[in-house]
């Protein structure tokens, strides 16, 4: 059965002071506590600074600081709006019964339905799914698309289960949700340990409820399901496009940029191939067992077709092999940290030798690591504008099965680009009329349009 956790009010929320109004920018086992008005950057200390839901929480109240942002507009978009907790009773290969702890996290409808991806892993919490669909609002609304943000997650180990096994826990927990999500209300997709076939599961379960064959009730799902042409490529994609773009604003060129990439999943090798294919040189890759280098480059394709036909990385004879922490402190132009949470933290910040920063994964970077970096002069590309590649080709994707037309794949990708080369542009301009790092002024342009439209609604009363 779900347990829906509505957002705290009263005491919780009494303590903020009354802000002035801020008006839209013409640029374009959890404690939760009043925001610290008076400091001057997010305040975290190194002992919380691992935690997603303050990190997210500290970045938001100091762009929601820096904006004047009125006090009741800064209580409605600081907590999710619903939180629900489902446990799943899955029946095993074995003839036991598991049962399994997911959750769906949604944080704001302000600007349209819920988006966020649904991830499978032991380490699954609460508070990350939190932060996840808080950072999703943000990343939508800096790239303008008219999506609010939601999360999902599951509790256990996706490597050890069957596919039979996965299937079943998979059509459990949508079931659970299912008055929760569509496609007018809130849309998953893929994310970590969760893939195209999943997707396809959770569209088949939405759909046999219903009655009828809903297709945009998800994305991320095959091209034969509705999927949309260039969804699996889209968010390393978008990392190019932004690395591409630090590059003309720092009058560099792509044939004299070295790149090392922590993560080879999805989202990295896609990076690593079209930021190679552009002619950039990748030195590094990095994995959770493990890591490759070779200053003299590496050549993508051969390492693709390596994993394609060995399932990892190592033992490639192109470079050689290197230590998986110590990858992320090797002197590079570009440094794309691509797979989890919390890879640059207080302890390695101040090793890096990198000249941009492009965040490829959610939450790479801790704000007490933050403040070392903006010491360094690194130029950061913050994750909420860097990987949204993903969100925005899911709208398309979400727009082509509502409308029954399909575009090519060129079509989106010259869509995405557009939107991607805008918001940057967008986020640059916010930090230089601001004054602020790029982080912050992702974050403020970000608040400041969902204040907006937040305002414009009104609270139904």
């Amino acid at each position: 059965m779900a347990e829906e956790r509505l957002v705290p009010t009263g005491a919780a929320l009494a303590g903020l002071p009354t802000l002035g109004r801020s008006r839209p920018s013409k640029d374009k086992d959890l404690k939760m506590e009043t925001p610290v008005l008076q400091a001057p950057g997010p305040t975290i200390s190194v002992e919380q600074e691992n935690n997603p839901w303050l990190a997210q929480e500290a970045r938001f109240n100091e762009a929601a600081r820096r904006l004047n942002l009125d006090a009741g507009i800064w209580k409605v978009l600081r907590y999710p709006s619903r939180e629900i907790i489902v446990h799943i009773p899955v029946a095993m290969d074995d003839g036991s019964i598991e049962v399994f702890t997911g959750y769906r996290v949604q944080h704001s409808i302000s600007r349209g339905p819920c988006k966020g991806g649904i991830r499978y892993g032991p380490d699954v919490s609460l508070d990350e799914v939190r932060a996840l669909a808080s950072w999703m609002t943000w990343k939508c609304a800096v790239v303008n698309i008219p999506f609010g943000g939601s999360k999902g997650g599951v509790i256990c180990d996706p490597k050890s289960m069957s596919q039979g096994e996965l299937e079943r826990m998979t059509r459990r927990y949508t079931a659970a949700l299912i008055d929760f999500i569509g496609p007018e209300k809130d849309v998953p997709a893929p994310d970590m340990g969760t893939n195209e076939q999943t997707m396809a599961w959770v569209m088949d379960t939405y759909s046999m409820h219903v009655g009828q064959t809903i297709t945009s009730v998800v994305t991320g799902k095959p091209v034969s399901l509705g999927g949309s042409r260039g969804r699996r490529e889209a968010t390393g994609r978008g990392i190019s496009v932004v690395v591409d773009q630090a590059l003309k604003h720092l009058n560099m060129l792509p044939s004299e940029t070295s790149v090392i990439i922590q993560g080879f999943g999805n989202v990295g090798s896609n990076s690593a191939k079209l930021l190679w294919d552009k002619g950039y040189k990748i030195i590094g890759i990095g994995e959770f067992d493990g890591a490759l280098y070779n200053p003299a480059g590496i050549d993508i394709s051969e390492l693709l077709e390596h994993k394609a036909r060995t399932g990892s990385v190592h033992h490639f004879p192109g470079a050689q092999p290197f230590d998986q922490d110590d990858i992320l402190i090797q002197k590079c132009d570009v440094l794309i940290p691509a797979a989890t949470e919390n890879v640059i933290t207080s302890h390695n910040a101040g090793k890096l030798q990198c000249r941009i920063l492009c965040e490829g994964a959610n939450g790479p970077t801790t704000p007490v690591a933050d403040d070392i970096l903006a010491s360094k002069g690194i130029f950061v590309i913050p994750d909420i504008l860097a990987n949204a590649g993903g969100v925005t080709t899911s709208y398309f994707e979400w727009v082509q099965d509502r409308m029954g037309y399909f575009w090519t794949e060129d079509e989106v990708n010259q869509r995405l680009d557009r939107i991607m080369v805008d918001s940057f542009n967008d986020v640059l301009q916010y930090s230089v009329a601001h004054s602020v790092n790029n982080r912050i002024a992702a974050y403020m342009l970000a608040v400041d349009r969902v204040a907006h439209t937040t305002r414009q609604r009104g609270i139904y009363a």
